[in-house]
C-alpha cells in the first residue's frame, strides 16, 4: 500500500510540476494594437486536459485574467477563451497556475424572449441586438437585425425588457444606459443577410426555432433556424449561427442554406432608412459602413447611429437595392458563409463618424490578420 501511495503521489507531483510550466503565447503580426480581443485555446485531447475550474490564468504583470471554458458537443471541456492584450508586431505570454479563479463578470448574454413576442435578443459590452420570432408572424417581420444602442458596459437586455413590459418605461428613450432608436421593418436592418437571385433581394421572415450553444460570460453563441426562405419559386432552409464576444465591435455570423441547388448569391447589407446618411463602401476590403441621424420612436433626435458589415471573402459586386446597401458574394447551396455585422453610437465609444469608420476599417484588418495562439 505504501508503495502504491508513493507512486500515486509521485505521479501527481509530476503532473503538477509539468502543469506549472504551461503558458499561452499570443502573437500579433499586424500593425494594430489588439486590446481585449478574444482568443481561443485548445487545451484538451482524447488522453488529457490541462484546464479545469481550479486553474488561474495570469498575464505578464501577474494580474488574473478572466476566462470562459469551452465545451465539445458532448459537453466535455476542450479549452478556454480569454481577452488578450497584444501590442502591434509583438507577442504576450499568459501563464496557467493552480488555484481557484475569481468569479467572471458577464459581458455577453443571449436569450429567447417569450414575453416579447418570441424575440431572440443578445448583447456584448458594445451594443445589444435582437431578431424576430414566430409570435410576430402576422406583423410581417423580417430576418433583419434590430440594434439597441448602449452607453454602458453593463448588460441591458433584461433591464430594457423589464422596464418596457413590467414598468411602462419605454426603451425608446435613453434612461442612462442606452435606447432603441433603430427601425427595421421588413428589411435587413443592421447587417442581415438574404439570397440574391434574378436581380431580386429575397428578404426572409421570422425564425422558426433556435438553439443556444454558449452563453457567456465572455462569449455567447446561438443558432436561429428559418425553415422556409423563399428564393424565386422555391424555398431553402437557413441556419445562421451568431457569436458575440466581449470587446468585439461586430458579431460573427456563419450562414448555411440547404435545399435544391440553384444559381444565387448572398447579400449582406444594411437598411439606409431615408438615405441621407454617410455611406462608405470598400469592395476590395469587403466593408460597408454607414452613419446617419438617430431618431427615436418619439421623433426625438438621439445623436448619430452607426452600422457596419465586414465580409472576409471576395466580393463579387456591391449595389444599392430597395433602400439597402449590399455586398454580393458568390454562393453554392449547402456551403457555409461567414461575415460580421453590428452597430454603434456616438454617445458611446465613437464620438464622431470618423471614429466609427476607422473602427470598422480596423476590424476588417484584424479579421484578415487573426492573433496566433500557442499553448506551451
Amino acid at each position: 500500500m505504501k508503495r502504491i501511495g508513493f507512486s500515486i503521489l509521485a505521479s501527481l507531483l509530476l503532473v503538477l510540476g509539468v502543469f506549472a510550466q504551461k503558458s499561452v503565447t499570443v502573437s500579433n503580426s499586424s500593425d494594430l494594437d489588439r486590446k481585449g480581443e478574444i482568443v481561443e485555446v485548445k487545451a484538451c485531447c482524447k488522453k488529457s486536459c490541462i484546464i479545469t475550474k481550479s486553474i488561474i490564468l495570469k498575464n505578464e504583470k501577474g494580474d488574473e485574467v478572466p476566462y470562459q471554458l469551452t465545451y465539445s458537443d458532448k459537453k466535455e471541456v476542450i479549452g478556454f477563451i480569454f481577452q488578450a492584450d497584444v501590442k502591434a508586431k509583438s507577442s504576450a505570454t499568459y501563464t496557467l497556475i493552480e488555484g481557484k479563479p475569481a468569479v467572471v463578470k458577464a459581458k455577453t448574454l443571449g436569450r429567447f424572449v417569450p414575453e416579447r413576442k418570441d424575440d431572440f435578443a443578445w448583447e456584448n459590452d458594445f451594443a445589444g441586438y435582437r431578431m424576430y420570432g414566430p409570435a410576430l408572424a402576422k406583423e410581417n417581420p423580417s430576418n433583419g437585425v434590430d440594434y439597441w444602442a448602449k452607453c454602458t458596459e453593463e448588460l441591458i437586455v433584461d433591464e430594457f425588457y423589464n422596464g418596457e413590459l413590467k414598468q411602462g418605461l419605454s426603451y425608446h428613450r435613453n434612461r442612462g444606459h442606452g435606447m432603441d432608436f433603430y427601425k427595421v421593418a421588413h428589411t435587413l436592418g443592421c447587417g442581415g443577410i438574404a439570397p440574391y437571385a434574378s436581380d431580386s433581394l429575397w428578404i426572409g421572415n421570422h425564425y422558426n426555432s433556435y438553439r443556444v450553444l454558449e452563453n457567456g460570460p465572455l462569449r455567447t453563441v446561438f443558432a436561429l433556424i428559418y425553415d422556409s426562405v423563399k428564393v424565386g419559386n422555391g424555398f431553402l432552409k437557413e441556419t445562421i449561427t451568431i457569436s458575440t464576444t466581449a470587446g468585439s465591435l461586430l458579431n460573427k455570423a456563419v450562414v448555411t442554406y440547404v435545399g435544391k441547388a440553384q444559381k444565387m448569391q448572398l447579400a449582406t447589407g444594411i437598411f439606409l432608412h431615408n438615405g441621407k446618411g454617410d455611406l462608405k463602401i470598400n469592395v476590395a476590403n469587403g466593408m460597408l459602413a454607414y452613419a446617419e441621424e438617430a431618431i427615436s420612436e418619439f421623433n426625438e433626435p438621439s445623436g448619430r447611429n452607426y452600422v457596419g458589415v465586414v465580409v472576409p471573402v471576395k466580393i463579387a459586386d456591391s449595389k444599392k437595392k430597395n433602400s439597402h446597401a449590399i455586398l454580393l458574394s458568390d454562393y453554392k447551396v449547402g456551403g457555409s458563409f461567414t461575415y460580421y455585422f453590428g452597430g454603434g453610437w456616438n454617445m458611446w465609444k465613437f464620438p464622431n463618424d470618423a471614429d466609427w469608420f476607422k473602427a470598422v476599417n480596423d476590424f476588417t484588418a484584424k479579421a484578415k490578420n487573426p492573433l496566433i495562439v500557442k499553448l506551451k
